[in-house]
C-alpha cells in the first residue's frame, strides 16, 4: 500500500477556483481568492501533519467527532460540537455533517464490509464553518473539512451527502490501492470518489440505477446558479455551462482525453478533467447490470480498488473490474456488462478484449471438464456400490 500521498483532496480543484477568479462579481472573486491561498496553505500543512506517526487517530469503529471553527481557519482553535452520545445540534451545519458522515461509514460497513476509512475503525473528524466564504470541502487524511460557501455561487457543502462520502473516500483509497494523484491514476482516485459518493447517495435515497441522478454537488450550489452539478457520471462534459463556472470540459471517451499539465494549475495532470472517462464507465456497467447499482457494480469497483497499485492506469483497471465481476458474481451478465462498458468509452478493446472474452471461455470449457470428470467419477463410484451388492447377494 502507498504511503506517499500527501495530497488534500478538494471536491473544488484549483482549475475550477481560478476559473472564478475571473467572474465579474468581485465577492466571488474574493472567496475564490481567499480559498486558494488558503488551501494552499493547508497543503503545506498536511505534508507536516502526515509525517508524524501518530497522526491517525486510534481505532474507535468509525465514531464521529464534529468540530466548530465558527469561520475559524486553524484547527485547534475550534470547539467540540457534537459526538456520538451528544444531542442534536440547533446548528443544520453541524447535524448535516454527522448525518452525512455516519450515512458512509453505514454504507461502507454494511454494503462493503468495511470498518470506517482506514478499515480499522479510524474516528471520523469533521470540521464545519471553516473560514470565511470558503467554497471547498476536502478531506486531508484526517480530517473532513467544510466550508459555508460564498453564498452566491456555492452554499453551505455540508449539504451535499456524495460530497461528504466522495471526500471520504478519498481516505478509502490511500488506505486501499493509494493511487497517485495524478494523470490516470489521479483520476481513478478522482473516479472512485465520484462512483461511492454516487452509490451512497443512492443507497441512503434508496434509488435504482435507472431511478439515480448520477450527479456530483448538485446540492452545493446556490437556487439563483445555473449549474446542474459539478459533474455528471451520466454525461460527463454537460454538469455545468455558465459566464461564472464556464464550461464542462470533461470527456466520455478516450478519444476525447484532455493531456494536461502534471502541476496544480493543469489539475494535476487532469485528475478531475479525465475522470469523466472511467465514470462513464461505471454508468454504463450500473445501468447495463440494472437494479441497485451498489449491490454488483459497487462492489466490482471496490473489489478492484483493493487490487490495484499506485500507479494502475485506465486500461489496467477495465481488467481488473473485469476480473472481479466474474470472481464475484461467476458466469452471468456482469461481465459482458463491464465489457461493454469500457468498451463504450473506448477501452478494452480489440485485442484485449478478444484476449478476455477467450481467457474467459477457457476457463469456462475447463470448469466444465472438471465438473464433468467429478461426474464421471460419482457414477463410477455408484456402479461399484451396485456392483459389490449384486455379488453379495449373489454369494448368499
Amino acid at each position: 500500500m502507498n504511503r506517499s500521498c500527501r495530497c488534500l483532496n478538494c471536491i473544488l480543484p484549483p482549475i475550477f477556483l481560478d476559473q472564478l477568479l475571473k467572474s465579474q462579481n468581485p465577492k466571488i472573486r474574493a472567496a475564490a481568492m481567499n480559498t486558494l491561498l488558503r488551501t494552499e496553505n493547508l497543503r503545506g500543512q498536511r505534508v507536516v501533519r502526515a509525517s508524524f506517526t501518530g497522526a491517525v487517530s486510534a481505532p474507535t469503529n468509525g465514531r464521529r467527532m464534529i468540530f466548530n471553527c465558527k469561520t475559524n481557519s486553524s484547527f485547534p482553535a475550534c470547539m467540540i460540537a457534537r459526538t456520538e452520545e451528544g444531542a442534536e445540534s440547533d446548528d443544520a451545519s453541524i447535524n448535516q455533517a454527522f448525518d452525512g458522515m455516519g450515512a458512509t461509514r453505514q454504507f461502507y460497513q454494511e454494503v462493503l464490509n468495511r470498518n470506517s476509512i482506514d478499515y480499522r475503525g479510524m474516528r471520523l473528524d469533521g470540521y464545519v464553518h471553516f473560514d470565511v466564504s470558503f467554497n471547498n470541502a476536502f478531506w486531508d487524511g484526517q480530517h473532513m473539512v467544510f466550508g459555508d460557501g460564498d453564498g452566491v455561487l456555492f452554499t453551505d457543502f455540508t449539504g451535499s451527502l456524495d460530497v461528504i462520502a466522495h471526500e471520504l473516500t478519498h481516505g478509502v483509497t490511500e488506505f486501499s490501492a493509494g493511487l497517485e494523484y495524478h494523470n490516470q491514476s489521479g483520476a481513478l482516485n478522482e473516479s472512485i470518489s465520484d462512483v461511492m459518493g454516487s452509490l451512497v447517495k443512492q443507497w441512503h435515497n434508496r434509488q435504482n440505477a435507472e431511478e439515480a441522478d448520477w450527479l456530483i454537488g448538485a446540492d452545493i450550489f446556490t437556487p439563483d446558479i445555473k449549474a446542474d452539478a459539478l459533474r455528471s457520471m451520466k454525461a460527463p462534459g454537460t454538469a455545468y455551462n455558465n459566464p461564472d463556472l464556464g464550461q464542462d470540459t470533461q470527456p466520455d471517451h478516450m478519444d476525447k482525453y484532455v493531456q494536461m499539465p502534471d502541476s496544480p494549475q493543469g489539475d494535476n495532470g487532469g485528475v478531475h478533467v479525465n475522470s469523466g472517462i472511467p465514470n462513464k464507465a461505471f454508468y454504463l456497467t450500473a445501468t447495463n447490470i440494472g437494479g441497485n447499482a451498489w449491490v454488483k457494480a459497487g462492489p466490482i469497483w471496490y473489489e478492484a480498488l483493493k487490487a490495484s497499485s499506485p500507479n494502475t492506469n485506465f486500461q489496467e483497471f477495465a481488467v481488473t473490474t473485469y476480473q472481479k465481476a466474474i470472481s464475484l458474481f461467476g458466469a452471468n451478465d456482469c461481465e459482458d456488462a463491464v465489457l461493454d462498458a469500457w468498451r463504450q468509452v473506448g477501452l478494452l478493446q480489440d485485442g484485449v478484449d478478444s484476449r478476455l472474452r477467450r481467457g474467459r471461455r477457457e476457463q469456462r470449457d475447463e470448469d466444465a471438464l472438471v465438473a464433468l470428470t467429478m461426474k464421471v467419477e460419482q457414477m463410477a463410484q455408484q456402479v461399484a456400490q451396485i456392483a459389490q451388492t449384486v455379488g453379495k447377494v449373489n454369494a448368499g
